[in-house]
């Protein structure tokens, strides 16, 4: 199972990973294996820095095969266990070998010096989980919003701070890079893009996307 969408939250620490339990590769990669379920199962966890991807494999202890349904949509009740407990070390990988600073107050902080706007809340039963910022024409040029991962087309139920903004329409397809930037999630994609609050993102690739959304909005 593919959960690469922790290189879209966090920026990897390299000299973490042998602390954790990995064990370098080949063609750098870092592979580490760790007994699920009680040892009934093997789970092989497999990181490549360099291509940003981490994957994970289940294997039977007794026969040594595969288990294919740990890949496969499935809401059993005993499948769901074993992705429960490969998450938790999923996430304990993560705390131990990532950075995770979230960007968001940091980046509502600038948004209020530079433009002197503060947060809206059009959606009451959404928050504080969803808000906007206004021009003085009083449309938006900044949503943001907790949605999860999945919903960019990425794997994982994990949420995410992001943040919606206008784009020049011809600039949207080189900006768009699906690790940090993305199509818009539930607005127009060819005027709007979504941008991952967390470490990954350039905080003043950031700042300059906003300014220019702020005047695109305000004309």
């Amino acid at each position: 199972m593919d959960y690469s969408y922790i290189f879209s939250s966090a920026k990897i620490k390299k000299d973490s990973l042998e602390e954790a339990g990995f064990a370098s590769s080949e063609g750098n990669f870092y592979l580490m294996s760790l007994p699920i379920s009680k040892g009934a199962f093997r789970a092989e966890f497999s990181l490549s820095p360099s291509e940003q991807t981490l994957t994970v494999n289940l294997f039977d202890s007794e026969t040594n095969e595969k288990y294919a349904l740990f890949d496969m949509p499935s809401h059993g009740a005993f499948v769901a266990s074993l992705r429960e407990e490969v998450q938790k070390i999923i996430d304990d990988i993560k705390a131990r070998c990532f950075e995770t600073k979230d960007l968001k107050d940091d980046f509502i902080a600038w948004i209020k010096s530079k433009f002197g706007a503060e947060p809206d809340y059009p959606w009451p039963d959404d928050a504080p989980y969803s808000f906007v910022f206004r021009c003085q024409n009083q449309k938006w040029f900044a949503l943001v919003m907790r949605i999860k991962y999945r919903q960019l087309g990425l794997t994982g139920d994990e949420e995410v701070w992001v943040v919606n903004m206008k784009a020049e329409q011809e600039a949207i397809p080189n900006l768009v890079d699906r690790k940090s930037i993305f199509p818009a999630w539930h607005m127009n994609k060819k005027h709007w893009i979504t941008i991952l609050l967390t470490a990954v993102t350039d905080f003043n690739k950031l700042c300059e996307l906003t300014e220019k959304s702020y005047e695109l909005v305000k004309r």
